[in-house]
């Protein structure tokens, strides 16, 4: 603010410059709608990788068409993307994709420390369910770590996956400390939720009025004990039979024996160890069937509680080994025989003999029998209001590009319908739109006849792909895959922006499109100029240049049509230009509306456009042939001004592909006598 001067002296004051620059935006942004068997439903996630996918959405998915469009996006050049999972909401055949949930109860069957866990994460400070069968495969282990403070308890959340015979851990996290008092700064229910991508929690049931303190903490996992009375030591040799259960089914044949034979326990540590040793090797006779001497061979025993406080007595924690290949999630270890009672393993003393809880109840979406999931339309189509299917994408500040590529699994008025309600959102987002055709059309004249089907979706904001690709299907042991080309094209369009610039044709013999193995037609040069006219771009297989990209044209691209916006790369220049300016010039609105602001305004929207005639983005050898910017007192009227309206005009003259090259060769006529 201007200096008042009220002594003799030097005065600095800062004027500002007026020059505000103008920011490009992204040009290559992906946003894909489509099922996948995990994730958040209608919420728009930012993934900058594959591993991320993999983390959010549980990677590729054989009855998902959108997983691979992801993986073929980051393939081929592609760095950002949004994601947005729909599921069945019940309206079509079969009930409504379920969460995952579980109930971890009281040590002593109390109801303070009772905790209900449901799969899912925080997103914006609101607990989102992730639904599906894919929450049947979390695992949580509870202990009572007796280095932690009294009345706390350690939580590790697990995500697995078998693989034939082996359990894998996808992803781990590990929660120590916590406590289920409130207002403490390690409470359960804050940490968890706060710092889990796996699961939420809640209290079940609330929290009662009369809460007594300490509060009562979740059972840890494992054979749980009876009450142990202090042994008399040393202990004298004693026999156990441990038999091994799954799911609550009777026991395996045969029992185990386990002797604890006469040793030096001075201390209630030593004798787990003893216990645990005699576990181990019981585990390790020739008498035990192969596949289960893991779940005793690798078999831990611990100590919870002590003899001071009445409500927290000393109690045994058996774990089998998770060594087994695979592991079975239901195992659980039972003490039977007279000896059982010295140790406090006898029924009913023992309780919760399962050895890691794993979530129940989920259901998936249900799958036809072609392997599609079953999704109504409308449900890809959105709500505006609840920011659901497609208006999901309006918590994302910006996407330049949009595929649906489960759309054409859905029949033929389906697919028109959701492309229909993409297009009228792509418009209004200034982004484009990316249209699949179905696995069916394979030659040229059911390509021709599914266009003339669709004119409808022509639009300057759309494009379309013939033929399909194949591509090696990881989950089918590399076979082919016959595949939608628009995560391909996405990733393909991102790569020419990083390399070229938006301007660049996503075209031509550089346009190689990478992971796909073969197309589902090889097209002539002929064939290809059938389609080439009716703004249909085409993929060909060139011989050295292998697969590439051999069209740039949007939908409204056909020749009849005679559009202003027939090439994808001026298309998508000038929604580029378009929306840069409409950020760049926010700071506008306000401002005195007479010349200063005119002048700005000129130099800044002057300064962003001659930067791109720099890069090459314009025709013309000169900024006079390239662009113009105006706004003065020709284009902003007194009546404009007294109507709060500032006018700003900006054109530029456009690089448009060298689609047709034509050489024209002469001969010379040789004179006579030369």
């Amino acid at each position: 603010m201007p200096v008042r001067p009220t002594y003799p002296g030097v005065y600095v004051e800062e004027i500002p410059s007026g020059v505000r620059p103008v920011a490009a935006v992204a040009t290559s942004t992906a946003a894909f709608i489509g099922t996948f068997r995990k994730g958040l439903l209608n919420e728009a996630v930012q993934l900058l990788s594959m591993a991320d996918f993999e983390r959010e959405y549980g990677g590729l998915d054989r009855n998902s068409e959108a997983s691979y469009a992801v993986q073929q996006f980051f393939l081929n050049g592609g760095s950002e993307a949004w994601v947005v999972r729909v599921a069945n909401d019940g309206s079509a055949n079969g009930a409504a994709a379920s969460v995952a949930e579980f109930t971890l109860n009281s040590v002593i069957g109390g109801s303070f420390g009772v905790v209900h866990a449901i799969a899912g994460r925080r997103i914006r400070g609101e607990a989102a369910e992730n639904p599906g069968s894919w929450g049947r495969s979390l695992r949580l282990e509870v202990d009572h770590n007796s280095s932690n403070p009294e009345g706390t308890f350690n939580l590790v959340v697990k995500e697995v996956r078998v693989e034939g015979t082996k359990t894998i851990v996808v992803q781990s996290e590990t929660f120590n400390g916590l406590t289920m008092e409130p207002n403490r700064p390690n409470n359960a229910l804050e940490v968890v939720n706060q710092g889990s991508r796996l699961i939420q929690l809640d209290r079940a049931p609330p929290l009662p009025a009369n809460l007594g303190s300490p509060a009562e903490r979740p059972a840890p996992t494992g054979t749980i004990s009876g009450p142990l009375a202090p042994p008399g030591f040393p202990i004298p040799t004693t026999n156990l039979d441990v038999s091994l259960s799954f799911g609550g089914a009777a026991p395996v044949a045969p029992t185990f024996p386990v002797t604890l034979r006469v040793l030096e326990s001075n201390t209630f540590a030593q004798w787990a160890q003893n216990f645990q040793t005699a576990l181990r090797d019981a585990g390790a006779s020739t008498a035990v069937d192969p596949q289960f001497r893991p779940y005793l061979s690798g078999a831990t025993v611990s100590i919870i509680g002590d003899d001071l406080t009445p409500t927290n007595p000393r109690r045994f924690v058996i774990k089998a080994g998770f060594g087994a290949q695979p592991y079975d999630p239901s195992a659980e270890l039972r003490f039977a025989s007279g000896d059982s009672a010295l140790f406090g393993l006898a029924v009913p003393d023992s309780v919760g003999p399962q050895q890691f809880v794993p979530m129940s109840g989920a259901d998936g979406d249900v799958i036809d029998a072609g392997g599609n999931y079953i999704v109504p339309a409308s449900v890809f189509e959105g709500n505006p209001a609840a920011k659901t299917g497609i208006h999901a994408l309006e918590d994302v500040d910006i996407f330049n590009v949009l595929a649906i590529p489960d759309a054409p699994r859905l029949g033929a008025n389906d697919l028109f319908s959701i492309y229909t309600e993409a297009t009228a959102y792509v418009e209004r987002r200034r982004a484009m739109l990316l249209i699949d055709i179905p696995d069916n059309i394979n030659q040229i004249d059911q390509m021709q006849t599914w266009m003339a089907d669709n004119d409808g979706l022509r639009h300057p904001n759309a494009a379309v792909y013939f033929p399909r690709t194949y591509i090696p299907d990881p989950l089918n042991l590399n076979r082919l895959r016959g595949h939608a080309a628009s995560g391909t094209i996405a990733g393909l369009w991102a790569r020419t922006d990083a390399q070229r610039g938006v301007w660049k044709a996503p075209a031509g013999t550089d346009a190689r499109l990478r992971g796909v193995d073969s197309l589902t037609r090889l097209m002539t040069d002929l064939e290809n100029g059938v389609l080439n006219p009716l703004g249909i771009n085409c993929l060909r297989n060139f011989p050295i240049y292998s697969n590439i990209c051999w069209g740039a044209r949007t939908l409204e691209g056909a020749d009849a049509l005679a559009s202003d916006w027939k090439y994808v790369p001026v298309r998508r220049t000038t929604l580029f230009i378009e929306e840069s300016l409409y950020r760049g010039t926010k700071w506008v609105v306000f401002e005195p509306n007479d010349e200063p602001l005119w002048a700005q305004i000129r130099l800044n929207v002057g300064s962003f456009m001659q930067d791109l005639f720099r890069k090459g983005a314009f025709q013309g050898s000169t900024p006079r042939d390239a662009y113009f910017v105006r706004c003065d007192g020709t284009t902003t009227t007194q009546t404009d001004i007294d109507n709060g309206i500032v006018n700003i005009e900006v054109g530029f003259a456009p690089l448009k592909p060298a689609e047709f090259v034509i050489l024209k060769i002469s001969q010379i006529a040789r004179q006579a006598g030369a």
